[in-house]
């Protein structure tokens, strides 16, 4: 059977129309649910992020469209327009597809880390659904191992390269630990919510939001249990804050050269760190002057975020000479599942038959038969019995002119034409 990735993502579609396919929480579950339910769907792992929605099943070759018709049925999608977002992997290239996902080079931003998370929720997603089988739980493992290993040798992922992430990074490398520290963010915008989001996660505790309007900063403030502040009260917190972060909309600086002087000498002198992400510029650029002050402006991070961007394209470029390395070792280990299969069916259907022919053997020598004649019988039904199908087959195949087939044949059966060791047949399992 296939194993096919059928898919809709940043690259293909609009947001408008990806809203469209997604799957939250206990839908994903649902939806892993009802597609292996399809007749021609033996496995599936449904992929569902703000960016992309995939399904990776292994599916009948009669009906490999069974899972893109549901995904339409599902979103209300003309199928007319299926080629135009949807894309369609099978076997390698679903595997590669996949691989590649997980070390984050098919993501908006090359390199992100959040995406291993993610496949690990489908799994889970797919495991509990029933739909999770021995084929899409290996594939998952490998793309698991595969998104780690390219982390740990390229380190495609130590380069931030959001503006928002880059100040939090700058800020532990003046101040070292965070979680202490006092952070003033001037603004309820989403480049000082992300920017919040960002520091909360690196354990700081003490957040203020100054805003305008002190509703907006009150909104905002609830996200991080942080506290709100008007806009006229800027003065009076400043001096209190070790990071101040200012992303406005205002025409003049709001933060003045003279205001940061004079928390200056309320600190003591200790650091304070000031990020102006706003254009037209929040603070006034000679903060940058005072002593203990350290003033970043948007085009400070920018160029932080370029150079280690341009690192992230050297990086994914050893990370797909990885990627290439493990689905040749996944598709491997596939063709070698599926050759498995194969041969466990040929074994049973041999050891049935030589089973059931050496019970009548039994019979016959029991009933007094003649040994030899009994064995000669014997050893010439079995021979009819496992050379019957793939005679007929050969046959079917040189009727349709089936040169392929016919070659294939002559290369599988040359092997069992060799002349056999008796001893070594013998002790053979």
């Amino acid at each position: 059977m296939p194993l096919i990735a059928v898919g809709i993502s940043h690259k293909t579609a609009p947001l408008e129309v990806r809203e469209r396919v997604a799957f939250t929480g206990q839908d994903c579950i649902l939806a892993a649910r009802a597609i292996d339910a399809l007749p021609a769907v033996e496995e599936a792992v449904v992929v569902s992020t703000c960016n992309r929605t995939e399904v990776y099943a292994l599916v009948s070759p009669d009906d490999t469209r069974a899972v893109l018709d549901w995904l339409l049925k599902h979103s209300g999608i003309e199928a007319n327009l299926a080629g135009e977002y949807f894309y369609h992997y099978r076997n390698q290239e679903a595997v590669s597809h996949l691989f590649h996902v997980a070390a984050g080079l098919d993501s908006l931003v090359l390199g992100e880390p959040q995406i291993l998370g993610q496949l690990k929720t489908a799994w889970r997603a797919a495991r509990e659904a029933g739909s999770l089988g021995k084929i899409t739980d290996r594939l998952f493992q490998r793309a698991f191992a595969t998104g780690k290993q390219v982390r740990n040798e390229t380190g495609i992922a130590t380069h931030p390269v959001s503006v928002a992430y880059i100040a939090t990074v700058l800020a532990k490398q003046i101040f070292g630990h965070l979680a202490s520290k006092t952070v003033l963010m001037v603004g309820a915008g989403e480049m000082i919510e992300l920017c919040g989001r960002h520091f909360v996660q690196q354990g700081v505790t003490r957040l203020v939001i100054v805003n305008r309007s002190p509703e907006n900063a009150q909104t905002l403030a609830s996200q991080f249990n942080a506290e709100a502040i008007a806009l006229d009260q800027l003065q009076n917190v400043l001096a209190g804050a070790d990071i101040v972060i200012s992303s406005t909309a205002s025409k003049m600086p709001i933060i003045t050269s003279d205001a940061v002087k004079a928390a200056m000498v309320k600190r003591r002198r200790k650091p304070m760190f000031l990020v102006d992400i706003a254009v037209p510029r929040d603070v006034e650029s000679a903060a940058a002057e005072i002593d203990g002050a350290y003033l970043y402006t948007i085009d400070d991070l920018q160029q932080v975020a370029d150079e280690n961007r341009h690192e992230r394209t050297r990086a994914a470029e050893s990370a797909r000479h990885s990627v290439s390395e493990s689905v040749l070792e996944f598709m491997r280990w596939l063709h070698g599942a599926r050759a498995a299969d194969s041969l466990h069916r040929l074994r049973n259907h041999a050891e049935h038959n030589g089973e059931s022919l050496a019970m009548r053997a039994v019979r016959q020598l029991q009933a007094g038969n003649d040994p030899e004649q009994v064995v000669n019988q014997m050893a010439n039904t079995l021979t009819h019995r496992i050379l019957h199908g793939p005679t007929k087959r050969l046959r079917e195949a040189a009727e349709e002119e089936n040169y392929d087939m016919l070659k294939a044949a002559d290369w599988l059966f040359d092997a069992g034409l060799e002349p056999v060791d008796e001893d070594e047949d013998s002790s053979s399992s």
